[in-house]
């Protein structure tokens, strides 16, 4: 009768430590997975860029497109740009023809629109796929954010990284870059030192 309770005990601890095993490897832990600005990316103009450079400061990552009904958000991201970049805001825009086709521009053809156009100047980068399985590790991490997880939608989505490197929210893209509630959260991050 002992042996038979011992070798039950023994058996639910084993399935216990099983169960945590299969847990804790079937995700990667959040000390060892990359951090939101540990990616180096190409920027328009063909040139590697650390975005751990960004490290500091709060970021703004938006993936755009020059045909998309939301390109006019392009003026209020220069905006934002004009009114917080001294403040420690960084705006980053991936163009992405993955929604309709709708960048299908080279990369100087999509520098010269939104200069043209919209004036821009913050920081720009060669296309990438943001969505599906081909998307770029950067925007697989963006995508996992814990508070509001899943593919990107369509163009001009929008996710503010803190000084930290932490995502601090995901805007999708009917949210003006101008709006109440996004100016208020890029106040706060980069009010926080």
């Amino acid at each position: 009768m002992k042996m038979i309770s011992l070798s039950i005990v023994a058996v639910s601890v084993l399935s216990l430590v099983f169960v945590a095993a299969a847990t804790t490897t079937s995700e990667e832990s959040p000390a060892t997975m990359p951090g939101v600005l540990e990616f180096t990316m190409k920027s328009l103009t063909g040139d590697s860029v650390d975005l751990n450079q960004y490290l500091g400061k709060a970021v703004l990552i938006v993936n755009v497109a020059s045909e998309c009904g939301y390109t006019y958000q392009y003026e209020g991201l220069q905006n934002l740009h004009n009114r917080y970049a001294a403040d420690g805001l960084a705006i980053l825009g991936f163009p992405s023809n993955d929604f309709g086709r709708q960048e299908p521009g080279s990369a100087g053809e999509i520098q010269d629109f939104c200069e043209r156009n919209y004036g821009v100047r913050f920081d720009m980068f060669s296309k990438v796929v943001v969505s599906g399985q081909n998307k770029v590790p950067l925007y697989d991490l963006l995508t996992s954010y814990r508070d509001a997880p899943g593919e990107v939608e369509w163009n001009f989505e929008k996710f503010l990284i803190g000084r930290d490197g932490e995502i601090l929210n995901r805007f999708r893209s009917a949210v003006e870059p101008e709006s109440r509630e996004m100016v208020r959260a890029i106040e706060a991050a980069v009010a926080a030192k």
